[in-house]
């Protein structure tokens, strides 16, 4: 069926709407929720969860990574609308599949609060490491807390003037600050940048990059999610 051509701003129109409506779809899903990062390997929110929601929770168009900024008592609604109550602590980590979905309530004066990673489906092919160094996980003093066929998710903390061993990151990663501070970051060739940091600061560092980290102010400790 051919469009005549004086409908032609009409269906451009249209689909435009169309376009940005399936747009606030996402953001919809994330009602207090703020983007911090979008690239074509996830997609990275902020989200303070209001209070006095109703109805089952929205369902999750992509698999999706959630980790607590807040501890205490939340309430939990799932898609069926069943609610219940968990007690977490920041850095709990929290993974539901595409179809699923939930959202937060306060519990008491507590908000949650969460940084929620849209995992796309832009699939990337192993990269060889042949950098000579080991790969940045597992390293001494990390804790695996979940891996599956998408992510490996790590808990890891820095000391305080000691430089972690040199290492290549193979993976793409999304890592979420959980103390402020600032690490000195050192490449194989002896380049060094400081990298300053704060509780909830989310950033995605892409793969093929070789170097160590020194905590040189305040702390420092991350839930460091690397995408499969």
């Amino acid at each position: 069926m051919r469009i005549p051509k004086s409908l032609f701003p009409v269906t451009v129109a249209l689909v435009a709407c169309l376009f940005v409506a399936a747009s606030r779809l996402s953001a919809v899903s994330f009602e207090g929720g703020k983007q911090i990062v979008d690239n074509a390997r996830v997609t990275v929110w902020d989200v303070i969860w209001p209070s006095g929601g109703s109805g089952p929770a929205p369902r999750r168009t992509t698999d999706t990574v959630t980790i607590a900024l807040n501890d205490g008592p939340i309430r939990v609604v799932d898609l069926f609308g069943a609610e219940k109550t968990i007690t977490r602590s920041i850095g709990d980590l929290r993974f539901e599949l595409k179809g699923d979905g939930h959202r937060a309530e306060p519990v008491g004066a507590a908000v949650p609060h969460d940084i929620v990673i849209e995992l796309k489906d832009a699939k990337v092919a192993a990269l060889a490491n042949t950098s000579g160094f080991p790969n940045a996980f597992p390293r001494p003093g990390s804790k695996k807390i979940l891996e599956n066929d998408r992510i490996v998710a790590w808990d890891y903390t820095w000391t305080s003037g000691v430089p972690t061993p040199m290492h290549f990151h193979d993976k793409d990663v999304v890592v979420v600050y959980l103390e402020t501070g600032e690490l000195a970051s050192t490449s194989p060739d002896g380049q060094v940048q400081n990298n300053p940091h704060y509780f909830g600061f989310t950033k995605f560092n892409a793969r093929d990059r070789a170097h160590t980290e020194t905590l040189v102010k305040g702390k420092g400790r991350a839930i460091i999610v690397e995408l499969k």
